[in-house]
């Protein structure tokens, strides 16, 4: 028996299949209204302090759910050198908002950075590793985090395998191209192969630690429709519950589109999405700026404070609308004031754009929208 196989096994052994969960707040199935704070320890560690719309200082969990947040996500990196974002890190989290009957979303980027469309990097430790070996380490690692999840009492609601993957993940071992060359191509067809291979047995281990956990498969770019993906990656037989999306419509020098088609296309695609392939859709990612400047043109920050919060509104009136939408996840709301993580700084960029926190430390307009919305 292989080492990784033993130690697989152990791990199943040595916990409890208790049902002694925290119990969340707000009904699994429910729409969520979620923020990703996985910057929140580390942004603790600096000090940020947290208000809420009274000025009064309190825990920012705390100040979030107050006004509607009924769940949060958070994503795992595998081993990054400022040690955030790891297992710890994730647990103690989790354990935290569980407590608080907050839902929890699991988001593995098997990377030990930021995992998007254009960076999927193999972690380190696994970088001369076999596709064989590569396989093994994606189940270790996936059962490894949900089982110290289930040891603290936190049952995720749901799980992505992947993050922002419509270019598959693990590169260039699993890198892909959602068009159809791989119906003629050998190579594409056996990347494609591997990438839904990959996604399965991460499906498969989140399966075996939480029977009923909803796996995500997440995509960027909600106002781009993405047929082609899921149509290559079910023909390949990957597996998965639900179709995750981000959106960042006020990104208009990304796309060349203002908010106003941005939002429509989204809505239009989600739409699509959920009568094409029968599977709900959660918009696991949204952000919205806050800063002085869009589009490279100063409006300043009330202004934008305004324009901010018309925009939310009409997505979150859009997507709200239709029953098969899961919730809304709004990434790293609690940032301001210019905060940067430890990972910016080599790296020289700039403070995050999009948190949804005033430079008061208070909750803008925008994410009270947001965590106000229900479904009917």
């Amino acid at each position: 028996m292989k080492k990784n196989s033993i130690f697989i096994l152990l791990l199943v052994l040595s916990i409890s299949m208790t049902s002694c969960y925290y119990r969340p707040n707000s009904p699994v199935g429910s729409f969520a209204r979620g923020g990703d704070v996985s910057w929140l320890s580390e942004m603790e560690h600096d000090s940020v302090r947290f208000y809420d719309a009274e000025g009064k200082e309190g825990d920012c969990l705390d100040i979030m759910q107050s006004i509607g947040m009924n769940a949060i996500r958070l994503r795992v990196w595998v081993n990054h050198t400022t040690g955030w974002s790891n297992k710890a890190d994730v647990v103690y989290l989790a354990e935290r908002a569980a407590k608080k009957g907050l839902r929890i979303m699991i988001d593995f980027h098997y990377s030990d950075f930021f995992a998007d469309p254009s960076h999927q990097e193999i972690p380190a430790a696994w970088k001369d590793y076999s596709y064989e070996q590569i396989c093994e380490a994606v189940q270790v690692h996936t059962l490894d985090v949900l089982y110290a999840l289930k040891e603290a009492g936190v049952k995720p609601e749901w799980v992505q395998i992947g993050n922002e993957t419509p270019n598959g993940m693990l590169w260039p071992i699993a890198r892909v191209k959602a068009n159809n060359d791989w119906q003629t191509d050998a190579a594409e067809d056996l990347q494609w192969s591997r990438y839904a291979e990959l996604t399965t047995i991460g499906y498969k281990a989140a399966k075996e630690a939480f029977p009923e956990i909803e796996v995500i498969v997440h995509i960027d770019n909600a106002y781009l429709y993405r047929e082609e993906f899921f149509n290559a990656l079910i023909a390949h037989g990957g597996e998965f519950d639900m179709i995750g999306l981000s959106h960042y419509p006020m990104m208009g020098e990304w796309s060349g589109l203002p908010w106003q088609e941005m939002n429509s296309r989204a809505e239009e695609n989600v739409r699509k999405l959920i009568a094409t392939f029968h599977k709900p859709v959660m918009i696991a990612e949204v952000g919205i700026m806050n800063s002085e400047w869009l589009d490279g043109q100063y409006i300043g920050l009330d202004s934008m404070a305004v324009l901010s919060n018309e925009v939310m509104t009409d997505f979150v009136n859009r997507v709200s609308a239709i029953d098969s939408c899961k919730g809304i996840f709004y990434w790293e709301p609690q940032v301001y004031g210019g905060w940067r993580p430890a990972e910016y700084i080599p790296l020289g960029w700039g403070s995050y754009p999009m948190g949804a926190f005033g430079n008061d430390g208070r909750p803008s307009p925008a994410l009270q929208t947001l965590f106000s919305a229900t479904q009917e």
